[in-house]
């Protein structure tokens, strides 16, 4: 029997921004709540993010036809989109499903759905940047993105034709003159461009999820580092039983409702409670380097090259690609490297000296679409995972919809696209 026992309201297990923003807005609406991660505060894929609020991105990864695109990518063991070849055959289920998700009828379904998550999430957004006074923390600045030639441009307009039926406002630039206007030191070898102007980032991830964590705990919300190995439905509330024995012997937890936001680690969670979930880890690197002589005015997208430069507090960052790997196999940092040596030969000055590599772990759904939903063994249960490259956009979004499944009330957008058992 344990010794010590602790009982809440709602308990939240991972701090990352999907994490912390639940556990802040549950706080707001009365809620008792308690915080546990295996790591610490923002230690994980919301430390080393390109710091983005990406709501333009409502085009889910798996389009019509990019399985005949797909194995091109796939040998390339550095371009941006790779699986590990100790991984291969471990995904292949994953795979199947992300290939049935690029069919017209769900792909529709998927990016309907993701439009409006990513309304709700912009509207979140503010709410959430007034309730913590966050307005410094926001740079304001847009995004370009960028293509070789006419015939990629003409090739992403249906892309940018549904952004602007779902109400994204951008601009479409046609001369590296256009360019140039808004972003100057661009390599002349882009030519088009689409500018979205209403796209935010934040000045630095991590601050960002640590300022709302300081938001929750000035109002008296806990947090304790803890690893849950298993939740155990117990009556009216949930048992969290943990990894290390020693701690399980002196203190145990529970609640009345418990929140799974513990990204790509959710998997084994869900499995506790015998659901089977799709969740496969996006492996993205990066590399924060101090400012050199390029002057970046706006977030920076390649497109086809798969990687993004964006501004982190005084530094500069460059990341993206996609390594379906896993969360063991050990990282490609050659990976971060390529996108390095690209920005350096597409940014006219820029410094690719003294970086610090990172790689992250992206929590990913075959439809792109997160878990957003009460587990299917019991309501007391609640997902909230699985975002891919969108937690941080998403993530104010995620926890409205994670209050209103707390407190049983009717969420602000349907949750059915959303459910843990879609698949």
């Amino acid at each position: 029997m344990n010794q010590s026992e602790t009982s809440y309201d709602v308990i939240v297990i991972g701090a990352g921004i999907i994490g912390i923003s639940s556990a802040l807005k549950l706080q707001s609406e009365g809620h008792r709540v308690l915080v546990l991660d295996r790591s610490g505060v923002a230690k994980e894929t919301s430390f080393g993010n390109a710091g983005a609020f990406a709501f333009a991105d409502i085009v889910p990864l798996a389009t019509p036809g990019i399985m005949r695109k797909a194995p091109k990518w796939l040998l390339d063991p550095l371009g941006p989109l790779t699986i590990k070849p100790a991984y291969a055959l471990k995904i292949i289920p994953w795979m199947l499903k992300f290939w049935r998700a690029s069919w017209q009828d769900k792909y529709q379904a998927a990016m309907t759905a993701q439009a409006s998550l990513m309304a709700l999430s912009k509207a979140a957004l503010e709410r959430q940047i007034k309730a913590v006074n966050g307005e410094a923390m926001m740079r304001r600045e847009g995004q370009l993105q960028l293509y070789e030639g006419e015939a990629e441009f003409n090739a992403s307009l249906p892309g940018w034709k549904t952004r602007m039926e779902h109400g994204v406002v951008c601009e479409l630039l046609e001369s590296p003159e256009a360019i140039a206007r808004i972003q100057p030191g661009i390599d002349p070898r882009f030519t088009h461009g689409g500018f979205t102007p209403e796209w935010i980032n934040t000045t630095d991830p991590e601050a960002w999820t640590l300022h709302l964590y300081q938001a929750f705990t000035k109002k008296g919300g806990r947090y304790e580092n803890a690893s849950v190995s298993r939740l155990i439905p117990q009556g009216d509330g949930v048992l969290l039983q943990l990894s290390d024995e020693g701690a399980q012997q002196s203190k145990s937890y529970s609640a009345k409702r418990v929140v799974v936001a513990a990204g790509a680690w959710s998997k084994t969670l869900a499995a506790s409670l015998g659901e089977k979930i799709p969740l496969e880890t996006e492996r993205g690197y990066n590399t924060t380097l101090p400012k050199g002589d390029f002057e970046l005015n706006t977030h920076v997208t390649f497109s086809n090259h798969g990687f993004v430069v964006s501004k982190i507090g005084d530094q500069i960052r460059v990341g993206g690609a996609v390594e379906l790997g896993g969360l063991h196999l050990k990282p490609n940092y050659k990976r971060s490297q390529v996108l390095l040596d690209k920005a350096a030969r597409f940014l006219r000055g820029f410094n690719k000296e003294d970086g610090k590599q990172w790689m992250g772990f992206r929590p990913s759904m075959p439809d792109s679409l997160p878990v957003v939903s009460y587990s299917a063994k019991t309501d007391r249960v609640i997902y909230a995972f699985g975002h891919g490259h969108l937690g941080l956009t998403q993530s104010a979004g995620t926890a409205e919809l994670v209050a209103a499944l707390v407190s049983g009330e009717e969420p602000p957008i349907p949750v059915a696209p959303f459910s843990a058992n879609r698949f």
